[in-house]
């Protein structure tokens, strides 16, 4: 039987192993935190995601994908505050079904792990740290967090999905040639709640993201299952430390996020005791050695969190090695290098569209003229479908490969923004001419 050590047993580790098992590969999963499905609270770590088509097309394949998504929560667009005025809401998509949906994290690791422990061939370790990779010897060095106890395992074949900060990955920049970078954003972030109301109920619209736009910074909230809010601030990190008072920090939200303050019960305690987060993309090449060893998910390709594409994209990782590994009928030394040729150009791609959203949502997600381009999007995708997809439904609702969409995607911004620059109203804007303008660009 075919043999694979996965170091990582997070979300694209889980699903990955889930996959693998499935094949009839003998999969070991070796994951340095206690199981998730344990009733422990990592604090600092969002615990919501944005589920999206590519995600869910992935846990098709596991016949997983109802039953996650019956414990999602729908997101129809975003909820847009503004400091003063009426807040607004800006669909994602055209029809009913073109939504995102909130999930929880924890929820959704321990039903990729509960679908694993019923695989015969797959193994999981939990409390077990990678710390080193033998190349040479194809040996795992591991610490048993529990006992203490540090040992090696045979692993002529190591996948990681180990996150941003693989051990893996730092096991190949040591034994090859790798190029390899990260990139801080000046900003951090901060996570807040916003609890039920006293009879249970959301304090704010929960079929939406929410977003409190404010140029250079914002604050963002997610829904989740018990009607409580998950809130993010992104905030530069100079700002972060002249808030480190009480007086301050209350001074700030009461002026930057008015509405809000309100609903955040919690504000004062919650803001200096949970932690200030980092921001940071990380890219590297190649990802893999040989057929010994392969980089997935975070560990080959971390991104910032604005497009809610991240775990998304670990999970396509996952559906294309798979589709690879049938196709080569499992021969990793061809399935490795091909899984990096198709799937490099892709996430940087959604590297860079990632980092464009946050300049877009918190800069000008909140003007008219964005609201009117989307407007735009939604009446020329009515008009000419099939032949009209918004970047937005490009990545979040196609599954168009990311490259493309951050291609068509730069023409699209170009022409939209200059026409809806240019009106108040849809009704001023001649669509087909839009249409023939978009045609002529790309």
């Amino acid at each position: 039987m075919r043999e694979v050590t996965l170091v990582g047993g997070g979300l694209s580790g889980a699903l990955l192993a889930l996959m693998l098992a499935r094949r009839g590969v003998k999969v070991t999963v070796y994951e340095r935190r206690a199981d998730q499905r344990a009733d422990q609270i990592e604090e600092g770590r969002s615990i919501n995601l944005a589920l999206s088509a590519r995600g869910i097309h992935a846990l098709q394949i596991v016949g997983l994908n109802a039953e996650v998504l019956s414990h999602a929560i729908p997101m129809r667009g975003r909820y847009i505050h503004p400091v003063n005025g009426a807040c607004s809401l800006i669909p994602y998509g055209r029809t009913p079904d073109e939504v995102i949906h909130s999930v929880g994290r924890r929820g959704l690791n321990a039903q990729l792990l509960d679908a694993l422990a019923r695989e015969k061939n797959a193994t999981v370790h939990f409390q077990h740290r990678c710390t080193g990779y033998n190349l040479r010897t194809r040996t795992l060095a591991l610490h048993d967090e529990e006992s203490g106890r540090e040992f090696t395992v045979e692993s002529p074949v190591v996948i990681g999905t180990d996150g941003a900060a693989s051990a893996v990955r730092d096991a190949l920049m040591h034994s090859m040639r790798m190029n390899y970078s990260q990139e801080y954003l000046e900003h951090g972030y901060k996570e807040l709640t916003i609890p039920p109301s006293h009879d249970g109920a959301f304090r704010i619209e929960p079929f939406a993201l929410h977003i409190w736009p404010r140029g250079g910074y914002m604050m963002i909230a997610l829904p989740n299952l018990d009607r409580s809010f998950t809130c993010t601030l992104f905030l530069p990190h100079s700002e972060f430390g002249q808030l480190a008072t009480r007086e301050a920090a209350s001074g700030f939200f009461q002026k930057a996020f008015p509405d809000a303050v309100p609903l955040l019960t919690e504000l004062e305690g919650e803001f200096f005791r949970n932690p200030t987060g980092g921001l940071v993309t990380v890219r590297c090449s190649p990802w893999h050695l040989d057929g010994r060893a392969l980089l997935l998910g975070d560990a080959a390709h971390a991104i910032v969190p604005f497009f809610g594409q991240g775990m998304n994209c670990a999970f396509e990782d996952c559906e294309v090695l798979l589709s690879l590994f049938d196709q080569y009928g499992g021969n990793w030394d061809e399935v490795f290098p091909r899984f990096f040729e198709v799937r490099k150009p892709n996430t940087d791609a959604i590297a860079q569209l990632a980092l464009d959203n946050f300049v877009e949502m918190r800069d000008t997600s909140g003007d008219p003229h964005f609201a009117l381009k989307r407007q735009l999007e939604h009446k020329l995708e009515e008009r000419f479908p099939g032949k009209f997809a918004s970047k937005y439904a490009m990545v979040s609702f196609r599954r168009v490969p990311y490259l493309e969409s951050l291609e068509r995607g730069r023409v699209q911004d170009r022409v939209l923004m200059d026409v809806c620059s240019r009106a108040s109203t849809l009704a001023e804007i001649d669509v087909d001419a839009v249409f023939a303008r978009l045609r002529a660009a790309t």
